[in-house]
C-alpha cells in the first residue's frame, strides 16, 4: 500500500502560480521506479489526468488543457513529485491528487486526501 500526501494548494487569483507537492511512501514502494502523475477533480466532474513523469528517463506528459502552463518534476531522494502551476485560470479550480500512473491512468489502489486549488477571476 502506498501512502500519498498532497500539499501546496490554496486560493490564488487568475494568472497566479502555485507549486503542489506529493510525498509518497510505503513499506515496499520504490518511488524511483514508478511513473508518477497528477490528477484533478472539480465539483460535479470526474477525476481527470493532468500530468505524468516517467521513472525511467524523466519524460513528461501533459493534458492539453495545461500544456505550456504546468510543469511536473520529481525528486527521487525525497520521494516527492511536484506540479508547478503558472498562468492559472478559474477552470483549473479543483482538488488535485497524485498517484502512480501508466499512460494517463492511475494505477494505485488508493488516493491521498488531495489538495484544493481555487483560482478566482
Amino acid at each position: 500500500q502506498v501512502q500519498l500526501v498532497e500539499s501546496g494548494g490554496g486560493l490564488v487569483q487568475a494568472g497566479g502560480s502555485l507549486r503542489l507537492s506529493c510525498a509518497a511512501s510505503g513499506r515496499t514502494f520504490v518511488f524511483s521506479m514508478n511513473t508518477m502523475g497528477w490528477f484533478r477533480q472539480a465539483p460535479g466532474k470526474e477525476r481527470e489526468f493532468v500530468a505524468a513523469i516517467n521513472w525511467r528517463d524523466g519524460g513528461t506528459l501533459y493534458a492539453d488543457s495545461v500544456k505550456g502552463r504546468f510543469t511536473i518534476s520529481r525528486d527521487n531522494a525525497k520521494n516527492t513529485v511536484y506540479l508547478q502551476m503558472n498562468s492559472l485560470k478559474p477552470e483549473d479550480t479543483a482538488a488535485y491528487y497524485c498517484n502512480t500512473v501508466r499512460g494517463i491512468s492511475p494505477t494505485g489502489g488508493s488516493w491521498g486526501q488531495g489538495t484544493q486549488v481555487t483560482v478566482s477571476s
